[in-house]
């Protein structure tokens, strides 16, 4: 039985290290943001720069850039790229399935 990674904020995430994020805490708005930016959960990405207070972000062939306020809502498993597209429960920890509002 595999062991499930640890979360970790993705402004934590060490430079140039494999990712999928799992878990988005924060409200509709951010998350639909994020969507349309092509960031959902089970996405591949890594850190390529860390700009003063952002981040670069490359998932798939995209660049993205967010702030280390935005980074601080995104929880990922580093080390971790998804075999195909699909995301198995297996690689990921358990997550609540509800969005949690940011304060």
């Amino acid at each position: 039985m595999p062991q499930t990674a640890e979360l970790t904020r993705l402004s934590d995430l060490p430079h140039d290290t494999p990712a999928i994020l799992v878990e988005i805490r924060s409200g509709r708005n951010l998350t639909r943001r994020l969507l349309a930016l092509g960031l959902r959960q089970g996405s591949a990405l890594s850190i390529v720069q860390r700009r003063g207070q952002g981040l670069v972000l490359a998932s798939g062939e995209a660049r993205i850039a967010v702030g280390t306020g935005i980074a601080d809502k995104l929880w990922v498993v580093a080390g971790q790229t998804p075999v195909d597209d699909d995301v198995t429960e297996q690689t990921l920890p358990a997550t609540t399935a509800e969005v949690v509002t940011a304060s």
